[in-house]
Protein backbone atom coordinates (compact mmCIF):
# COMPACT_ATOMS: atom_id res chain seq x y z
CA UNK A 1 0.00 0.00 0.00
CA UNK A 2 2.95 2.33 0.62
CA UNK A 3 4.04 1.74 -2.98
CA UNK A 4 0.57 2.74 -4.17
CA UNK A 5 0.54 5.84 -1.97
CA UNK A 6 3.90 7.06 -3.22
CA UNK A 7 2.92 6.36 -6.82
CA UNK A 8 -0.48 8.04 -6.56
CA UNK A 9 0.84 11.16 -4.82
CA UNK A 10 3.63 11.58 -7.37
CA UNK A 11 1.28 11.04 -10.32
CA UNK A 12 -0.93 13.73 -8.88
CA UNK A 13 2.04 16.05 -8.38
CA UNK A 14 3.00 15.55 -12.03
CA UNK A 15 -0.46 16.62 -13.19
CA UNK A 16 -2.32 13.31 -13.54
CA UNK A 17 -5.54 12.16 -11.84
CA UNK A 18 -4.91 8.82 -10.12
CA UNK A 19 -7.77 6.80 -8.63
CA UNK A 20 -7.08 3.86 -6.35
CA UNK A 21 -8.97 0.58 -6.14
CA UNK A 22 -7.77 -1.04 -2.95
CA UNK A 23 -8.52 -1.79 0.66
CA UNK A 24 -9.88 1.32 2.34
CA UNK A 25 -8.37 0.72 5.78
CA UNK A 26 -5.47 2.46 7.47
CA UNK A 27 -3.63 5.75 7.73
CA UNK A 28 -2.11 5.40 4.25
CA UNK A 29 -5.58 5.51 2.68
CA UNK A 30 -6.46 8.54 4.78
CA UNK A 31 -3.28 10.25 3.62
CA UNK A 32 -4.25 9.74 -0.03
CA UNK A 33 -7.80 10.93 0.58
CA UNK A 34 -6.51 14.00 2.39
CA UNK A 35 -4.56 14.80 -0.77
CA UNK A 36 -7.76 14.58 -2.81
CA UNK A 37 -7.12 11.13 -4.31
CA UNK A 38 -10.19 8.96 -4.73
CA UNK A 39 -9.87 5.54 -3.02
CA UNK A 40 -12.51 2.79 -2.99
CA UNK A 41 -12.67 -0.97 -2.47
CA UNK A 42 -15.49 -1.14 -5.03
CA UNK A 43 -14.47 -0.10 -8.54
CA UNK A 44 -18.08 0.64 -9.49
CA UNK A 45 -18.07 3.51 -7.00
CA UNK A 46 -15.06 5.27 -8.53
CA UNK A 47 -16.15 8.37 -10.40
CA UNK A 48 -13.43 8.21 -13.06
CA UNK A 49 -12.88 5.67 -15.83
CA UNK A 50 -9.14 5.13 -16.06
CA UNK A 51 -7.07 5.53 -19.20
CA UNK A 52 -4.86 2.67 -18.02
CA UNK A 53 -5.00 0.13 -15.18
CA UNK A 54 -1.84 -0.31 -13.12
CA UNK A 55 -2.35 -3.71 -11.47
CA UNK A 56 -0.34 -5.30 -8.70
CA UNK A 57 -1.98 -8.39 -7.23
CA UNK A 58 -3.88 -11.15 -9.01
CA UNK A 59 -7.44 -10.71 -7.79
CA UNK A 60 -7.83 -6.90 -7.74
CA UNK A 61 -6.15 -6.64 -11.15
CA UNK A 62 -8.68 -9.01 -12.67
CA UNK A 63 -11.55 -7.30 -10.84
CA UNK A 64 -10.49 -3.99 -12.40
CA UNK A 65 -10.17 -5.56 -15.85
CA UNK A 66 -13.69 -6.98 -15.56
CA UNK A 67 -15.04 -3.60 -14.46
CA UNK A 68 -13.35 -1.75 -17.36
CA UNK A 69 -13.08 -4.35 -20.17
CA UNK A 70 -11.92 -1.87 -22.84
CA UNK A 71 -9.10 -0.30 -20.79
CA UNK A 72 -5.47 -1.43 -21.24
CA UNK A 73 -3.37 -2.45 -18.27
CA UNK A 74 0.14 -3.06 -17.03
CA UNK A 75 0.95 -5.49 -14.24
CA UNK A 76 3.75 -5.38 -11.66
CA UNK A 77 4.70 -8.47 -9.64
CA UNK A 78 5.97 -7.65 -6.14
CA UNK A 79 6.50 -11.13 -4.70
CA UNK A 80 8.14 -14.20 -6.18
CA UNK A 81 6.14 -16.74 -4.15
CA UNK A 82 2.94 -15.32 -2.66
CA UNK A 83 -0.28 -16.88 -4.01
CA UNK A 84 -1.78 -13.39 -4.01
CA UNK A 85 0.86 -12.36 -6.55
CA UNK A 86 0.03 -15.06 -9.07
CA UNK A 87 0.33 -13.50 -12.52
CA UNK A 88 -2.99 -12.39 -14.01
CA UNK A 89 -3.13 -13.45 -17.66
CA UNK A 90 -5.44 -11.26 -19.71
CA UNK A 91 -5.32 -9.91 -23.29
CA UNK A 92 -5.68 -6.32 -22.08
CA UNK A 93 -2.47 -6.50 -20.01
CA UNK A 94 0.11 -4.98 -22.35
CA UNK A 95 3.18 -5.06 -20.09
CA UNK A 96 4.33 -7.33 -17.23
CA UNK A 97 7.07 -6.20 -14.83
CA UNK A 98 8.84 -7.61 -11.79
CA UNK A 99 10.42 -5.55 -9.01
CA UNK A 100 13.26 -8.08 -8.81
CA UNK A 101 14.84 -10.75 -10.97
CA UNK A 102 12.99 -13.41 -8.96
CA UNK A 103 9.67 -11.68 -9.62
CA UNK A 104 10.46 -11.45 -13.33
CA UNK A 105 11.19 -15.19 -13.37
CA UNK A 106 7.84 -15.83 -11.73
CA UNK A 107 6.08 -14.01 -14.55
CA UNK A 108 7.64 -16.42 -17.04
CA UNK A 109 6.86 -19.43 -14.84
CA UNK A 110 3.23 -18.27 -14.69
CA UNK A 111 2.95 -18.18 -18.47
CA UNK A 112 4.12 -14.75 -19.69
CA UNK A 113 6.50 -14.98 -22.69
CA UNK A 114 10.00 -14.08 -21.55
CA UNK A 115 10.24 -11.31 -24.14
CA UNK A 116 7.16 -9.64 -22.66
CA UNK A 117 8.64 -9.24 -19.16
CA UNK A 118 11.00 -6.63 -17.76
CA UNK A 119 12.31 -5.26 -14.48
CA UNK A 120 10.68 -2.26 -12.83
CA UNK A 121 12.95 -1.66 -9.86
CA UNK A 122 11.62 -0.16 -6.66
CA UNK A 123 11.85 3.55 -5.97
CA UNK A 124 11.85 5.83 -2.94
CA UNK A 125 10.37 9.24 -2.28
CA UNK A 126 13.58 11.20 -1.76
CA UNK A 127 11.65 14.25 -0.58
CA UNK A 128 9.95 12.26 2.17
CA UNK A 129 13.07 10.28 3.16
CA UNK A 130 15.57 13.10 3.45
CA UNK A 131 19.24 12.56 4.44
CA UNK A 132 20.12 12.39 8.11
CA UNK A 133 23.14 14.02 9.72
CA UNK A 134 26.56 12.46 9.10
CA UNK A 135 26.90 9.06 10.75
CA UNK A 136 29.22 8.88 13.77
CA UNK A 137 32.48 6.96 13.58
CA UNK A 138 31.13 4.29 15.92
CA UNK A 139 27.64 2.83 15.65
CA UNK A 140 25.63 2.90 18.86
CA UNK A 141 22.00 2.43 17.89
CA UNK A 142 20.41 -0.15 15.57
CA UNK A 143 16.89 -0.75 14.33
CA UNK A 144 15.07 -3.81 13.01
CA UNK A 145 12.75 -2.37 10.36
CA UNK A 146 10.47 -5.20 9.30
CA UNK A 147 6.85 -6.29 9.57
CA UNK A 148 7.99 -9.90 9.84
CA UNK A 149 10.42 -9.62 12.74
CA UNK A 150 9.29 -11.34 15.94
CA UNK A 151 10.45 -14.03 18.36
CA UNK A 152 9.74 -16.85 15.91
CA UNK A 153 11.61 -15.37 12.93
CA UNK A 154 14.87 -13.44 12.69
CA UNK A 155 14.58 -11.20 15.75
CA UNK A 156 16.36 -13.45 18.32
CA UNK A 157 19.50 -13.73 16.18
CA UNK A 158 19.66 -9.95 15.72
CA UNK A 159 19.09 -9.33 19.42
CA UNK A 160 21.95 -11.68 20.28
CA UNK A 161 24.31 -10.13 17.72
CA UNK A 162 23.57 -6.58 18.83
CA UNK A 163 24.08 -7.53 22.47
CA UNK A 164 27.50 -8.93 21.62
CA UNK A 165 28.35 -5.87 19.51
CA UNK A 166 27.27 -3.44 22.22
CA UNK A 167 24.50 -1.92 20.11
CA UNK A 168 21.27 -0.54 21.54
CA UNK A 169 18.48 -2.19 19.55
CA UNK A 170 14.92 -1.11 18.74
CA UNK A 171 12.33 -2.97 16.67
CA UNK A 172 9.47 -1.59 14.61
CA UNK A 173 6.92 -3.49 12.54
CA UNK A 174 3.63 -5.34 12.64
CA UNK A 175 5.26 -8.47 14.05
CA UNK A 176 5.95 -6.74 17.36
CA UNK A 177 2.88 -4.50 17.32
CA UNK A 178 4.83 -1.29 16.71
CA UNK A 179 4.03 -0.02 13.23
CA UNK A 180 5.94 3.09 12.15
CA UNK A 181 3.43 5.44 10.56
CA UNK A 182 6.19 7.97 9.78
CA UNK A 183 9.36 5.94 9.12
CA UNK A 184 10.95 8.93 7.43
CA UNK A 185 11.19 10.58 10.86
CA UNK A 186 12.30 7.39 12.61
CA UNK A 187 15.14 6.03 10.50
CA UNK A 188 17.49 8.96 10.95
CA UNK A 189 17.86 8.16 14.65
CA UNK A 190 19.88 5.00 13.98
CA UNK A 191 23.30 4.15 12.58
CA UNK A 192 22.54 0.57 11.47
CA UNK A 193 19.23 -0.76 10.15
CA UNK A 194 18.37 -4.44 9.60
CA UNK A 195 15.89 -4.61 6.71
CA UNK A 196 15.21 -5.92 3.23
CA UNK A 197 13.60 -4.80 -0.01
CA UNK A 198 11.67 -1.51 0.06
CA UNK A 199 12.33 -1.00 3.77
CA UNK A 200 16.06 -1.31 3.10
CA UNK A 201 15.77 1.15 0.22
CA UNK A 202 14.10 3.72 2.47
CA UNK A 203 16.78 3.29 5.14
CA UNK A 204 19.54 3.69 2.54
CA UNK A 205 17.93 6.86 1.22
CA UNK A 206 18.18 8.39 4.68
CA UNK A 207 21.85 7.45 4.95
CA UNK A 208 21.93 4.70 7.54
CA UNK A 209 24.14 1.66 7.12
CA UNK A 210 21.86 -1.22 6.05
CA UNK A 211 22.34 -4.93 6.70
CA UNK A 212 20.06 -7.09 4.58
CA UNK A 213 18.28 -9.57 6.81
CA UNK A 214 14.99 -11.42 7.15
CA UNK A 215 13.66 -14.77 8.29
CA UNK A 216 15.25 -16.31 5.20
CA UNK A 217 18.81 -15.52 6.25
CA UNK A 218 21.53 -12.87 6.45
CA UNK A 219 22.77 -10.81 3.54
CA UNK A 220 25.58 -8.28 3.35
CA UNK A 221 25.79 -4.78 4.62
CA UNK A 222 25.00 -2.80 1.47
CA UNK A 223 28.18 -1.15 0.22
CA UNK A 224 28.80 1.12 -2.74
CA UNK A 225 30.86 -1.66 -4.35
CA UNK A 226 27.94 -4.13 -4.23
CA UNK A 227 25.09 -1.69 -4.81
CA UNK A 228 24.70 -2.39 -8.54
CA UNK A 229 24.66 -6.15 -8.00
CA UNK A 230 22.14 -6.02 -5.14
CA UNK A 231 19.61 -3.63 -6.64
CA UNK A 232 18.23 -6.04 -9.30
CA UNK A 233 17.67 -8.44 -6.40
CA UNK A 234 15.48 -5.74 -4.81
CA UNK A 235 17.85 -6.00 -1.84
CA UNK A 236 15.73 -9.05 -1.00
CA UNK A 237 15.89 -12.76 -0.32
CA UNK A 238 18.26 -13.62 -3.18
CA UNK A 239 20.91 -11.55 -1.39
CA UNK A 240 20.75 -13.69 1.76
CA UNK A 241 24.02 -15.59 1.70
CA UNK A 242 24.34 -16.87 5.25
CA UNK A 243 22.19 -18.70 7.79
CA UNK A 244 20.29 -16.72 10.38
CA UNK A 245 22.86 -16.77 13.17
CA UNK A 246 24.63 -14.14 15.28
CA UNK A 247 28.02 -14.92 13.67
CA UNK A 248 27.23 -13.63 10.16
CA UNK A 249 25.39 -10.65 11.64
CA UNK A 250 28.39 -9.73 13.77
CA UNK A 251 30.63 -9.93 10.70
CA UNK A 252 28.39 -7.49 8.83
CA UNK A 253 28.09 -5.15 11.82
CA UNK A 254 31.90 -4.97 11.86
CA UNK A 255 31.81 -3.65 8.27
CA UNK A 256 30.15 -0.41 9.46
CA UNK A 257 31.66 2.45 7.46
CA UNK A 258 30.07 5.93 7.75
CA UNK A 259 31.75 7.23 4.59
CA UNK A 260 30.60 4.31 2.46
CA UNK A 261 27.06 4.55 3.88
CA UNK A 262 27.02 8.11 2.54
CA UNK A 263 28.15 6.86 -0.87
CA UNK A 264 25.35 4.27 -0.86
CA UNK A 265 22.87 7.00 0.09
CA UNK A 266 23.95 9.14 -2.83
CA UNK A 267 23.80 6.22 -5.27
CA UNK A 268 20.31 5.27 -4.11
CA UNK A 269 19.00 8.81 -4.27
CA UNK A 270 20.42 9.44 -7.73
CA UNK A 271 19.20 6.16 -9.27
CA UNK A 272 15.99 5.25 -7.47
CA UNK A 273 14.19 8.54 -6.97
CA UNK A 274 10.39 8.57 -7.14
CA UNK A 275 10.02 11.48 -9.54
CA UNK A 276 12.17 10.01 -12.33
CA UNK A 277 10.63 6.55 -11.80
CA UNK A 278 7.11 7.90 -12.25
CA UNK A 279 8.07 9.90 -15.34
CA UNK A 280 9.35 6.65 -16.87
CA UNK A 281 6.21 4.84 -15.74
CA UNK A 282 3.97 7.41 -17.41
CA UNK A 283 5.82 6.75 -20.67
CA UNK A 284 5.06 3.05 -20.17
CA UNK A 285 1.39 3.90 -19.65
CA UNK A 286 1.31 5.79 -22.95
CA UNK A 287 2.98 2.88 -24.76
CA UNK A 288 0.40 0.45 -23.36
CA UNK A 289 -2.48 2.74 -24.38
CA UNK A 290 -1.13 3.17 -27.91
CA UNK A 291 -0.53 -0.55 -28.33
CA UNK A 292 -4.00 -1.35 -27.03
CA UNK A 293 -5.58 0.93 -29.61
CA UNK A 294 -3.76 -0.93 -32.36
CA UNK A 295 -4.24 -4.46 -31.05
CA UNK A 296 -7.46 -4.32 -29.06
CA UNK A 297 -8.69 -7.85 -28.41
CA UNK A 298 -11.99 -9.10 -27.11
CA UNK A 299 -10.58 -12.55 -26.41
CA UNK A 300 -11.88 -14.20 -23.26
CA UNK A 301 -10.99 -17.26 -21.24
CA UNK A 302 -13.03 -20.45 -21.52
CA UNK A 303 -16.70 -19.76 -20.81
CA UNK A 304 -16.94 -22.78 -18.52
CA UNK A 305 -14.50 -21.14 -16.08
CA UNK A 306 -15.64 -17.53 -16.42
CA UNK A 307 -18.42 -17.75 -13.86
CA UNK A 308 -16.25 -19.62 -11.38
CA UNK A 309 -13.50 -17.03 -11.75
CA UNK A 310 -15.98 -14.18 -11.30
CA UNK A 311 -17.30 -15.86 -8.14
CA UNK A 312 -13.78 -16.30 -6.82
CA UNK A 313 -12.85 -12.68 -7.44
CA UNK A 314 -15.93 -11.42 -5.65
CA UNK A 315 -15.45 -13.75 -2.66
CA UNK A 316 -11.74 -13.14 -2.42
CA UNK A 317 -11.97 -9.37 -2.54
CA UNK A 318 -14.73 -9.26 0.06
CA UNK A 319 -12.71 -11.58 2.29
CA UNK A 320 -9.59 -9.42 2.07
CA UNK A 321 -11.62 -6.26 2.73
CA UNK A 322 -12.62 -7.65 6.14
CA UNK A 323 -9.17 -6.90 7.56
CA UNK A 324 -6.53 -9.29 8.98
CA UNK A 325 -7.65 -9.28 12.62
CA UNK A 326 -11.29 -9.95 11.79
CA UNK A 327 -10.27 -12.61 9.25
CA UNK A 328 -8.29 -14.39 11.95
CA UNK A 329 -11.37 -14.41 14.22
CA UNK A 330 -13.70 -15.64 11.47
CA UNK A 331 -11.30 -18.38 10.36
CA UNK A 332 -11.75 -20.11 13.71
CA UNK A 333 -15.50 -20.53 13.14
CA UNK A 334 -16.49 -24.04 11.90
CA UNK A 335 -18.96 -22.63 9.36
CA UNK A 336 -16.26 -20.46 7.81
CA UNK A 337 -13.93 -23.45 7.59
CA UNK A 338 -16.59 -25.35 5.66
CA UNK A 339 -17.14 -22.44 3.30
CA UNK A 340 -13.41 -22.09 2.69
CA UNK A 341 -13.03 -25.78 1.87
CA UNK A 342 -15.91 -25.53 -0.60
CA UNK A 343 -14.34 -22.46 -2.22
CA UNK A 344 -10.95 -24.19 -2.48
CA UNK A 345 -12.56 -27.13 -4.28
CA UNK A 346 -14.17 -24.69 -6.68
CA UNK A 347 -10.96 -22.79 -7.27
CA UNK A 348 -8.89 -25.88 -7.96
CA UNK A 349 -11.00 -26.29 -11.05
CA UNK A 350 -10.09 -22.80 -12.29
CA UNK A 351 -6.45 -22.62 -11.15
CA UNK A 352 -7.24 -19.55 -9.05
CA UNK A 353 -5.66 -18.79 -5.71
CA UNK A 354 -7.61 -19.21 -2.52
CA UNK A 355 -8.80 -16.52 -0.13
CA UNK A 356 -7.37 -18.28 2.90
CA UNK A 357 -3.74 -17.76 1.97
CA UNK A 358 -2.07 -14.80 3.65
CA UNK A 359 0.68 -13.04 1.75
CA UNK A 360 4.18 -11.72 2.27
CA UNK A 361 5.47 -9.09 -0.08
CA UNK A 362 9.10 -9.38 -1.10
CA UNK A 363 9.00 -5.61 -1.76
CA UNK A 364 7.49 -4.67 1.59
CA UNK A 365 8.73 -4.30 5.10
Amino acid sequence: MLYVRDLALELQRQGHTPVVFSSTRGHVVEEMRAAGIEVSDRPGRLRHTPDVIHGHHYAPTLVALRRWPTVPAIHVCHDHASPNDKTPIHPNIRRHFGVSRACARRLVDDGVPEGDTALMLNFVDTARFSPRATLPERARRALVFSNYAHEDTHLPAIVDACRQAGLELDVTGAGVGRIATSPERLLGGYEIVFAKAKAAIEAMAVGTAVILCDSGGVGPMVTSAEFDALRPLNFGFEAFRDPLRPGPLLREIARYDPEDAARVRDLLRSRAGLSAAVESLVSTYHEAISEHRRLRSNARGPERSALREALFLRLYWRWMAVGPERRAELTRLPAVQLIKRAVRRLLRQTGSIGPDREHRYDSQR
